[in-house]
């Protein structure tokens, strides 16, 4: 008969291996979890600078009658630079700065397309179109009928207008 002090209290090795495995099944869980959450910020970010972009846009057609034209779409920050201000031409003696600094898409490979649309010859226009492509969403816009939002992105998927 054993005495009760020569008992060795511990876990058995069975123990260990359960524990470590249910430990490792939720830190697999919890990673695909935020992958998901990951996508999900950046495409709140993306709307977000979308309405930055659309007050920016909306405040200058207030000070100069009309909306900014491009020539053609393109990416928001290499038509109007990383500065967008009302000195470009149309809008004169307007120095107002809408943007002191034009958002960038949270994924250097996406851009965010203006488009302006009905627009006079070298003047302004009277709508525009801005696009992105949202991770955590399918299907396609035209953006000023460009639909490509960068190379990597599949296509632009997301879209405000003028009011």
């Amino acid at each position: 008969m054993r005495n009760r002090q020569d008992i060795k209290s511990g876990f058995t090795l069975i123990e260990l291996i359960v524990t470590m495995a249910i430990v490792a099944i939720l830190v697999s869980i919890s990673v695909f979890a935020t992958v998901g959450t990951r996508e999900s910020g950046r495409d709140a970010k993306r709307k977000a600078d979308l309405e930055t972009i659309r007050s920016a846009v909306e405040f200058y057609m207030a000070d100069c009658g009309g909306y900014p034209n491009p020539g053609s779409p393109g990416d928001f920050a290499t038509v109007f630079g990383s500065v967008f201000t009302g000195d470009d031409g149309n809008c004169i003696n307007n120095t107002n700065v809408y943007l002191s600094q034009v958002p960038s898409d949270p994924d250097s490979g996406r851009g965010y397309i203006y488009a302006g649309l009905n627009c006079i010859s070298g003047g302004m226009c009277s709508r525009y179109e801005i696009c992105t492509s949202l991770e955590g969403e399918s299907g396609s816009v035209s953006c000023g009928g460009v639909s490509d939002c960068g190379p990597g992105a599949n296509s632009c998927n997301y879209k405000v207008t003028s009011f």
